[in-house]
């Protein structure tokens, strides 16, 4: 899910891939005698996006397609330090920044970017009325955005100190010209300042973009100009990776990910480079909702004491991943920390039956315990394209099964399991990989209000979290992230998820070149190359 659930749920080419890696097995970086314009990329990627309005975007394959179209005030640098983009200087306080903009930013309908379109994008989010996933996480709640179209000029004040105000501006993708007075034109639709412009959308299938030839604003000063740059993307959907890699190897395709059991075939595909990646973490969370086996703590310690982390990791993996230390492991990181070790229940089934017994989840005739009538069966909800997951499923059915716990898999669309989170659906257990770069954008998720009528779709009720998580967001520097430590540890205390494993995977690059950059392909660093 990525920007939200990027975010939350940020990603490459829709390739959910995370963070900046140097080349695996290629040689140094192309020069630019090597670049060739006029180019098509094309990228394959399993998952297809919802609904194009940035303000409401949560999904990983969503954020992935707006970026290529969208714009932000500013952009993560390889370091995590923020880059010039449409703004071209800033001034952060504790509680406020000032952003310079520049003056010949265009939109894609061929309207003037105005300093009044930019804060009616954070003002948008920042309406509690318009429900966007996305306040409290990039723009704080009551967040107040001016203009000064003479000046050239937007602040953001926020009513108390705010850790990561700029960083969450780089998040935040900027609607321009029709877009703001006709949101539904958002739907379908991209209506932003972006290198390229969306000209054609098939879901399910494939999206074209082309390159604007009045770019000339984009981050290290790259404009549609820039030797190398593709004049056309194309992302095409396909479901199977190994269809995807066949898919390279004819030369059909230019990048692909791979986290599967393909990764060793993409590696030896001649005429492909290819770079390993972080892929962020992938974690379970438990449905805690009215009625649902999870909101008893007993049942949490327990299935959590029933599984071998360390075994899951390598299942869910392949074996390329390691253990899980953080819920922010996407670098650059703004955080340093291990929020994890010393804080889960061991594994010990034993233990764990003794668990379930004591909170009066008895032995069913069938195996399967139960309480107050209730049987103890728990619905597991999955991306069914997502690399590992159907294999963690059925490592934790068989785990839990020596428990008397049931698991019922459910694989899914990308798309279907934001609907059923978000939707308060039937689901007990849902595998959930959530890459983001700073802790604070997690907050919605696992704090305040419910779903449906709000993002926290697990239902956690940590009063302990939400203490250290709020002292944190006014706490700036080294203090602040160990508030944020101490914060995560105490939702892995409490069982509220399970982190289990810090994944990788590999981009099959052929005759392109591109970066990777706090877990998002940066569309202005794509570059064609000969052969």
């Amino acid at each position: 899910m990525n920007k939200a659930m990027a975010a939350v749920v940020s990603a490459t080419l829709a390739l959910a891939a995370t963070a900046c890696s140097g080349d695996s097995g290629s040689s140094s970086t192309p020069g630019s005698d090597e670049y060739v314009d006029g180019g098509t990329f094309t990228a394959v990627t399993s998952a297809d996006p919802g609904k194009f309005d940035p303000a409401t975007a949560t999904g990983t394959a969503t954020n992935a397609a707006l970026a290529y179209a969208y714009d932000t005030l500013v952009a993560m640098g390889p370091d995590g330090s923020a880059v010039p983009v449409v703004a071209k200087s800033w001034e952060v306080k504790p509680s406020s920044v000032k952003f310079n903009l520049r003056d010949d930013v265009i939109c894609n309908d061929g309207s003037k970017l105005t300093a009044t379109q930019v804060a009616a994008n954070f003002s948008h989010l920042a309406d509690p009325k318009n429900k966007s996933p996305l306040l409290g996480i990039y723009v704080p709640v009551g967040t107040k955005a001016t203009a000064d179209d003479t000046a050239g000029t937007v602040t953001l004040n926020t009513p108390k100190p705010y850790g990561f105000l700029l960083q969450g501006a780089m998040s935040v993708f900027l609607v321009c010209g029709k877009g703001l007075t006709d949101r539904k034109l958002l739907e379908r639709g991209m209506v932003g300042t972006g290198p390229y412009a969306l000209s054609e959308n098939v879901p399910g299938d494939h999206r074209t973009y082309t390159l604007r030839k009045e770019y000339a604003w984009g981050g290290q000063g790259v404009t549609a100009r820039t030797k190398g740059l593709p004049s056309k993307i194309v992302i095409r959907t396909v479901a199977s990776e190994s269809t995807q890699l066949n898919m390279m190897v004819s030369g059909q395709a230019n990048a692909m990910s791979s986290s599967g059991p393909d990764r060793a075939r993409l590696e030896r595909t001649p005429g492909v480079k290819v770079k390993k990646i972080a892929q962020g973490p992938g974690q379970l969370f438990l449905n805690q909702g009215t009625g649902r086996p999870a909101a008893d703590p007993a049942v949490r310690k327990a299935l959590a004491q029933g599984v071998n982390l360390p075994e899951l990791a390598k299942i869910a993996s392949s074996g390329s991943g390691a253990p899980q230390t953080t819920l922010t492991p996407i670098e650059p990181r703004a955080c340093v920390y291990d929020s994890v070790t010393g804080n889960l229940p061991a594994f010990d089934q034993n233990a764990a039956k003794a668990t379930l017994d004591a909170a009066g989840w008895k032995p069913g005739s069938d195996g399967i315990r139960e309480k107050d009538g209730k049987k103890l069966r728990l619905r597991y909800l999955y991306e069914s394209t997502e690399a590992g997951a159907t294999a963690a499923g059925e490592y934790l059915a068989a785990q839990w099964k020596q428990l008397g716990a049931h698991l019922e898999m459910k694989g899914v669309l990308d798309s279907e399991v934001d609907r059923t989170l978000f939707s308060a659906g039937d689901w007990e257990v849902v595998w959930l990989p959530v890459t983001v770069s700073l802790p604070i954008e997690l907050m919605p998720f696992l704090s305040r209000t419910t779903a449906p009528e709000g993002t926290n779709f697990s239902g956690i009720k940590n009063a302990e979290y939400v203490k250290l998580a709020e002292r944190a967001t006014a706490t700036l520097g080294k203090p602040g992230c160990e508030l944020w430590k101490q914060a995560e540890a105490a939702l892995f205390k409490n069982v509220d998820l399970l982190p289990i494993v810090n994944r990788s995977a590999l981009i099959g690059l052929r005759k392109a070149t591109l970066q990777v950059v706090g877990g998002s392909i940066v569309p202005t660093s794509i570059r064609m190359l000969k052969g």
